[in-house]
């Protein structure tokens, strides 16, 4: 991979080419032309609830509900293929309508323009990051019809339209902002991802068996108020203090209905190496939401694979929420930001992700709410950073490496910082 760093900006989705350098790993791929054919988009009957419609206007469902049905359809298959756990949380949000209006992974067209313009080629729809299904097998062609298995479970169907080889040094530049492997998502695809893509339509037969009940867009949907702002709270760790005080506060932002609620939807997919592990972060999410018991919250959970792609990242998470039913979604600091893995900088700068999110919000017809700067004071509990400068209060900070580094150690943390009952749950399973 050659190392280029870009910047975002809203000009042609924002990628403006800053300084270069250069470093060469094995393996580079050349993207190479072949005739594609893309999925039609599904029809669904799916009845909805939320206020929100669905990306494209329509609600996709690729799952089999008979099981004669799946017996017969899985008898096509011609090869069996185990899927990675990062394949699975693809499928299953493909299966279940997360990523309408994709009715499959991405043919190379597809591929392309959503890799380079951000959006899908016949409909001109916006979509984040490319949703592809990658392999080094040489046997493996168009025409064919391939079982998915997670172990002994089947899983899915899919009918291989096309196979190419993708140009990823160029996919992560553009999604990415870097072809750097110092950056975890562009290691990921140099790494982790087989040399081809294929481009195929899905058919649905059984769910992955999780840990934890990963409820469908249709499910959340039914769960929700009609003709209500739903705000979407998106993370990859343990809820704290000031997570829980940020998403609650989202309810009293201008743009959000005064009868609006919060869907608490964290991902519990893979993410970075060094993050928790995803049935370790569900056990938190559930002593949490038993303690607060807010009415005013909902909570549900996303087999979604976290690419860190920083403000690309950031447009693919609201459109997989906007087909849960939200219709605002809440944007940190830094969001699915990353950092080097040699310099340890940041990949992105704190307010790319809301400024990008913030530009490209009208044609995702979702509303941003920018994240409140909050700090802890000792006398007057959590403030905005600027209400603390201005009325000259004194705040407390714990980093999160001290916080750790207490964890570990057994100390006392205060609750201020974080939720006992989480932190009673990340010691037990520490």
């Amino acid at each position: 991979f050659s190392i280029t760093k870009m910047k975002f900006t809203s000009a042609a989705f924002g990628l403006v080419v800053g300084t270069a350098s250069i470093l060469s790993v094995a393996n580079g791929f050349v993207a190479r032309s072949n005739a594609v054919v893309r999925p039609a988009f599904a029809h669904s009957d799916t009845q909805l609830m939320a206020k929100q419609t669905p990306h494209g206007g329509t609600l996709v469902d690729l799952m089999i509900k008979s099981d004669d049905e799946k017996t017969t359809v899985a008898a096509k298959a011609t090869v069996e293929i185990q899927a990675t756990s990062r394949q699975l949380c693809d499928l299953e949000l493909l299966m279940n309508g997360g990523f309408s209006p994709l009715t499959g992974f991405m043919d190379e067209a597809t591929y392309k323009n959503v890799v380079e313009n951000m959006e899908l080629p016949d409909s001109k729809l916006i979509f984040g990051l490319p949703v592809v299904f990658d392999t080094d097998s040489e046997d493996l062609q168009p025409g064919m019809t391939a079982l998915i298995k997670d172990g002994d479970r089947d899983i899915a169907i899919i009918e291989f339209t096309d196979k190419f080889s993708p140009d990823k040094p160029l996919e992560c530049l553009k999604c990415y902002g870097t072809s750097e492997i110092e950056h975890p998502g562009s290691l990921m695809v140099a790494t982790e991802r087989g040399k081809y893509y294929m481009g195929g339509k899905v058919t649905g037969l059984n769910l992955p068996v999780r840990d934890f009940v990963c409820a469908s867009p249709a499910e959340v949907r039914e769960s929700l108020p009609e003709d209500t702002d739903v705000v979407a709270f998106q993370c990859r760790n343990p809820i704290h203090r000031a997570h829980y005080e940020l998403f609650t506060r989202a309810l009293d932002a201008e743009n959000v209905g005064k009868t609006g609620i919060v869907l608490v939807h964290p991902t519990c997919g893979p993410t970075q190496a060094d993050d928790i592990p995803g049935d370790v972060r569900y056990k938190t999410y559930e002593v949490l939401k038993e303690e607060t018991a807010n009415p005013r919250t909902r909570w549900a959970y996303l087999p979604y694979s976290m690419h860190m792609a920083g403000p690309r990242e950031a447009i693919q998470h609201m459109m997989v929420r906007k087909n849960y039913g939200c219709t605002h979604f809440i944007i940190g600091r830094d969001m699915a930001g990353s950092k080097s893995s040699v310099t340890g900088e940041d990949f992105y700068g704190a307010y790319d992700a809301q400024d990008f999110a913030r530009e490209n919000a009208p044609r995702l017809g979702m509303q941003t709410v920018p994240s409140l700067n909050l700090v802890y004071t000792e006398e007057k509990g959590y403030v905005t950073a600027d209400e603390a400068d201005a009325e000259k209060l004194s705040p407390l900070k714990l980093s999160g490496t001290k916080f750790r580094k207490m964890l570990r150690g057994g100390e006392d943390i205060p609750e201020w910082f974080a939720f006992k009952s989480v932190v009673d749950v990340l010691r037990a399973n520490a």
